[in-house]
């Protein structure tokens, strides 16, 4: 079993060590320092790195809790952010190349639970600019390395590019992401940690700038689903309309498990399904039940996916309203989606969103079935940068890298990954884990129980070698 770094521990048992005075928040900020010193130059996770700011905040915090003081379960631990969320005295970039009015530095209702509890923000990280892509490249500031490969620079994921890697190498104990087609799930998968995106509309998403104010979800990634449930708890009494306290972990001879027998499954790189496959076989062999499931309309909700869905034109909405100056020095990756959207009439648009209540509709009443579906989190292994040069390739890629994960957003779902072994390439494989809407305290409860079998990353992956 791995040793893990002192940010990789337990999220509880760093809470509980804090309380009890066996570690410290300073100590925390220090070898979040420490981290980013030896790898910061390397892994390029973040835009904004405040380190000596959240050092003096952590020794402001020890002040606090030496003198009995408790402000919520995420004091004095160490967190990243991605570059979307609007925070107070930091700037907004969204992965542009302009930094964004000041009111993008006021912060909305999340930002405001989460710095109530006194964190030590270390910095936001990077994202795919306006969260506008799956691999998590960036033609203004670079894409963060994947440290599991030392030899090629493979992409980390995207959009939330810099918040896998912030975890992995040491910086953060808990990452903010936004997922509206997978962009907390892929990097988590591709990076080797755990993820959750919540129902749509469960948290607010004032002050974190927006892809699609109909598919965008706030997320959290963390080292274990054990310290999501715990963020989680922190977090949705005070965000969610149906607050929900996470259930006692079932047994696994309690639960069923429905599993897709093609499309999630097509086109997996070599090691992928295999990887998937045995740890579904762990579970079975733990007494769950797996039967063969289909999510209704996938066909029908990759197609729109294909087309743009309603992302491409809410973005554009967006930029041309807000932000108009920016449109002319976008990545030509997002910019060249950006105009498809401008042939998009009105009709199409509203028939668009229409399709995808349909596909809610449809999802919600046919989950009641199974507990939860498993299928792979991401169906290619991380390519290189070098490999996504060719004309189409990118475009290529990125729809194979968002193709599994896309699919709990347009059906309204909730969803988490978990990493569950390695690829052909020696690179991270994640379970995708989708539950019903506004089932996310149970899926993380069913989530620790599957963690509970398999293991987690750091016992199944171990360290990077690049760490």
């Amino acid at each position: 079993m791995t040793t893990p770094h002192l940010l990789q521990r337990p999220l509880r048992e760093q809470a509980a060590d804090l309380r009890n005075g066996t570690l410290s928040a300073t100590k925390l900020a220090e070898a979040a320092n420490e981290a980013h010193r030896i790898r910061g130059a390397h892994d390029n996770a973040y835009l904004t790195w405040q380190g000596e700011a959240a050092l003096a905040f952590a020794q402001a915090t020890d002040a606090v809790i030496a003198r009995g003081g408790d402000s919520g379960p995420l004091m004095g631990i160490p967190v990243s952010v991605k570059d979307l969320y609007a925070v107070p005295g930091l700037p907004t970039y969204a992965g542009s190349s302009q930094r964004l009015p000041a009111e993008w530095e006021q912060p909305g209702r999340l930002m405001s639970v989460l710095l109530a509890q006194l964190p030590s923000l270390m910095g936001k990280t990077h994202t795919v600019e306006f969260a506008f892509g799956g691999l998590g490249t960036n033609a203004h500031w670079g894409a963060p390395r994947n440290p599991w490969d030392t030899q090629a620079h493979r992409v980390p994921g995207g959009s939330s590019s810099g918040a896998g890697v912030s975890l992995v190498n040491g910086t953060a104990s808990l990452a903010l992401g936004t997922d509206t087609a997978g962009s907390v799930r892929i990097p988590a998968s591709m990076t080797g940690v755990t993820a959750l995106k919540t129902t749509a509309s469960r948290w607010p998403g004032k002050q974190i700038v927006p892809l699609s104010s109909t598919l965008d979800t706030p997320g959290i990634l963390a080292h274990r689903i054990d310290d999501l449930a715990y963020a989680f708890e922190a977090l949705d009494p005070q965000l969610s309309p149906r607050p929900a306290r996470i259930p006692a972990r079932p047994a696994l001879a309690d639960l069923t498990f429905g599993v897709p027998e093609h499309f999630f499954w097509d086109d997996c790189s070599p090691g992928i399904a295999e990887a998937v496959q045995q740890a579904m076989r762990q579970l079975e062999a733990a007494g769950a039940r797996l039967v063969t499931f289909e999510l209704p309309n996938t066909d029908k909700a990759f197609e729109l996916f294909q087309q743009g869905g309603v992302a491409a034109s809410e973005l554009a909405a967006f930029l041309n309203t807000e932000l108009p100056h920016m449109i002319e020095t976008l990545d030509p990756n997002v910019a060249a989606r950006i105009h498809a959207a401008d042939g998009i009439p009105a009709w199409e648009y509203v028939h668009r969103r229409t399709t995808l209540d349909k596909l809610y509709s449809a999802a919600a009443e046919c989950m009641g079935q199974v507990d939860a579906v498993l299928t792979p989190t991401v169906a290619i292994t991380p390519p290189t940068l070098e490999s996504l040069q060719p004309e189409g390739a990118y475009g290529s890629a990125n729809m194979r890298a968002l193709r599994n994960t896309v699919m709990a957003n347009f059906m309204g779902l909730c969803g988490l990954t978990l990493p569950v072994g390695r690829d052909a390439a020696n690179m991270p494989v994640g379970l995708q884990v989708i539950a019903g809407p506004w089932q996310d305290a149970r899926l993380l409860a069913i989530g620790q129980a599957i963690e509970a079998r398999l293991g987690t990353g750091l016992d199944i992956l171990g360290q990077p070698p690049s760490l």
